[in-house]
This record gives structure tokens, sequence and C-alpha cells, in this order.
């Protein structure tokens, strides 16, 4: 996918977020987005299942309830990844949004820091190392701004 045909596809998908006519959202789902430049992009609940995304710059980018199930992260900028960790040896990433508060994906969740830490007690107690984990990846992207 060319720069152009991504450019496409995002101001289609402000205006789908504007409710705008002719708008749509955005469905990169499987594209191949290799060092894309989506740095400061508004992807909000655009699908991204599956996205090949290493290498990309999605620095600002705001990601809230995209669908980033799948999705190949590894070494895209303003993208944080950690791991293996838990019995299933997820790879965990971890991002600021707009506001500069941390979103966390790890497996089918995709939260901030309070829900994921709610989730991670909720389903493996309070003696998880995956809490420990992610407070220290979430200080680190703090201590990057």
């Amino acid at each position: 996918m060319n720069a152009s045909e991504i450019k496409n596809i995002l101001d289609m998908h402000v205006k789908w977020l504007n409710d705008e006519e002719n708008g749509s959202r955005a469905d990169l789902s499987g594209a191949y987005l290799r060092g894309a430049d989506l740095s400061g992009a508004d992807l909000s609940g655009a699908y991204l299942r599956g996205a090949y995304l290493r290498g990309a710059d999605l620095s600002g980018a705001y990601l809230r309830g995209a669908d980033l199930s799948g999705a190949d992260l590894s070494g895209a900028e303003g993208i944080m990844s950690f791991g293996p960790i838990g019995e299933t040896k997820r790879i965990g990433y971890a991002w600021l949004d707009k506001d500069d508060k941390a979103v966390i994906m790890l497996g089918c969740h995709v939260g901030n820091l309070k829900d994921t830490v709610g989730a991670i007690r909720s389903k493996y107690g309070l003696k998880s190392n995956y809490e420990n984990v992610i407070k220290a990846c979430v200080k680190s992207l703090e201590e990057q701004k």
C-alpha cells in the first residue's frame, strides 16, 4: 500500500469519525504497512487486525478502540513491546494516547493502566508478575515524554 492510498483511507476515516458525508471507517486489516508514517493519525476505531506494522511510525497516533489484534507492531515507533510474559508467553504493547495516558494491549485486552491492572488482578490474583511488568513498561513510556 503506498502513501497516497494510506492518506486517502485516513482522510475518509476522519470524515467517518466526524459523521461527515462519504466517510468510512479505516479498514487496514491485513495491510502491509511496514515503515509507514502514521504519526499523529487518528486511528480510533480503525480496523488494523493482522496488519503488518513492523517499523511503522505510530508516534502520537490515536489508537483508542482500534482493532490491533494479530497486528505485528515489532519495532513500531511510539509503541513499546514487552514480554513474553505469563504461561502463554504473550507479547504486549503499550503507547501513549493524545492525552499522554498509557494504553496497554495484552492479548484481546486494550485499556488504560487502571483497567489493565484490574483485569490482571481479576484473572491472576495479586501475586502475578504481569502487573509489575506492565507498570514498569508504562513508567518507561512516561519517562520518554
